[in-house]
């Protein structure tokens, strides 16, 4: 029992041992690093009240990656085994995807990572034959068990998913809530403080800083360019750039810390500035004056911060019209790996301020621009049937990052 059961700060059995009695108990699902990252922009917003105490825990569906075990225990916050929490008198879910959703009572807030949840899918197993539906991460087949939808709060960034989801699965509009995109607008508020990123990273009052980053699987940038930092680390003079690489987490979880870390081995002794996967990456886009990226949507958020956009070109990745990886497909100029890259990096800030990229994807990207928190917190308090605090809600830049060592 000792390795399936812990003590919790929830559990009727464990009363006695508590300071603090009466609580609301929210439990925070992670099932990987990247849902993770995106539930805790949501604590702040649960901070300084006594009447709420969060736990922790990772719903098991096969799929569990040690990389996800650790980022939960480096938070400080109880982390219960599945079995256990799902069996918890719960008072609030936050989840950050479906998985365990089903195993619970309590009333679900369901919030999206990576720009929401109105796009297509990145890829298909080889194996299926089923068609890319763009409504895919709104669909009933995600939304609704056995005629009853799946959460109670379905948090969207912009009104133009509350029409997909119309369409797609009306039963559940009820339960939707366009807040906008919390982690852009803690974005927006780290802009003031560019320069202390750039420091962080390494970057002197001349150099230009130049993110290179890739979402997962064989399509991504990494994926389809073994060499991808190695061939801009070469063409870019080190005096006049600073190159910082952003690797989904994915990639980090499933491959493992150090082997990322062997293959980027050359490209980190030649000047290669890497983030860990828990945090860093909007960092470098505040800091950053050029995106390399491909369809993932940190490439996206590289440009509402105001990033020249160099493209990995992918033409048989389909996109969603009208999100912001298919304007940034039309409108971005391509990598070609083979040229020289500082007329490449010239040619992609003379596309951003021709077609005024930044102003575009950032409406794309939200439609409740600065209004999450607040719309959040309220949202947050209504599930759990308690008054709002009567503090301002806080929006707190990023942390500074903090460098994968060479």
């Amino acid at each position: 029992m000792a390795a399936t059961w812990v003590r919790s700060p929830i559990e009727r059995a464990d009363a006695h041992w508590a300071t603090r009695c009466g609580t609301k108990s929210v439990l925070v699902l992670v099932p990987h690093v990247v849902a993770g990252t995106r539930l805790l922009d949501l604590l702040p917003l649960l901070e300084a009240d006594h009447r709420v105490q969060i736990v922790f825990t990772d719903p098991e569906s096969g799929e569990n990656w040690q990389a996800t075990h650790d980022f939960l225990r480096a938070q400080g916050g109880p982390v219960l085994p599945w079995g256990q929490a799902r069996r918890s008198d719960v008072d609030l879910v936050l989840a950050g995807s479906t998985r365990g959703l089903d195993d619970l009572t309590a009333p679900v807030l369901l919030i999206p990572h990576g720009g929401g949840l109105g796009q297509y899918r990145p890829w298909r197993p080889p194996a299926t034959t089923r068609p890319h539906h763009p409504e895919l991460g709104l669909g009933p087949g995600q939304l609704v068990r056995e005629g009853r939808v799946r959460a109670d709060a379905i948090i969207l960034v912009h009104d133009h998913e509350r029409d997909l989801l119309a369409r797609a699965c009306p039963q559940a509009l009820p339960a939707a809530v366009v807040a906008g995109d919390i982690a852009l607008d803690r974005i927006t508020a780290s802009m003031p403080y560019r320069d202390r990123y750039r420091d962080a990273l390494g970057a002197t009052g001349d150099q230009q800083v130049v993110v290179v980053t890739s979402t997962w699987s064989p399509r991504s940038a990494f994926g389809r360019h073994p060499d991808l930092f190695d061939r801009v680390l070469a063409t870019l003079p080190r005096e006049g750039y600073r190159v910082v690489g952003a690797l989904h987490p994915a990639i980090w979880a499933h491959h493992g810390p150090r082997q990322v870390r062997s293959w980027l081995a050359a490209a980190l002794r030649a000047g290669l500035v890497l983030v860990p996967p828990e945090e860093g990456w909007r960092a470098a886009l505040v800091a950053a004056d050029h995106v390399l990226g491909d369809y993932g949507s940190a490439t996206g958020y590289g440009a509402a911060t105001g990033a020249s956009i160099l493209l990995d070109d992918n033409p048989g990745q389909p996109l969603l019209s009208g999100t912001p990886a298919e304007v940034l497909a039309r409108h971005a100029p391509r990598w070609r790996p083979g040229r020289p890259l500082v007329p490449q990096l010239r040619a992609a800030a003379a596309a951003r301020d021709a077609a005024r990229l930044p102003g575009t994807v950032h409406r794309l990207l939200t439609s409740r621009p600065g209004e999450a928190g607040p719309i959040l917190r309220r949202t947050l308090y209504r599930l759990l049937g308690l008054p709002e605090p009567a503090h301002a809600v806080p929006v707190a830049p990023v942390p500074l990052p903090n460098p994968v060592p060479a």
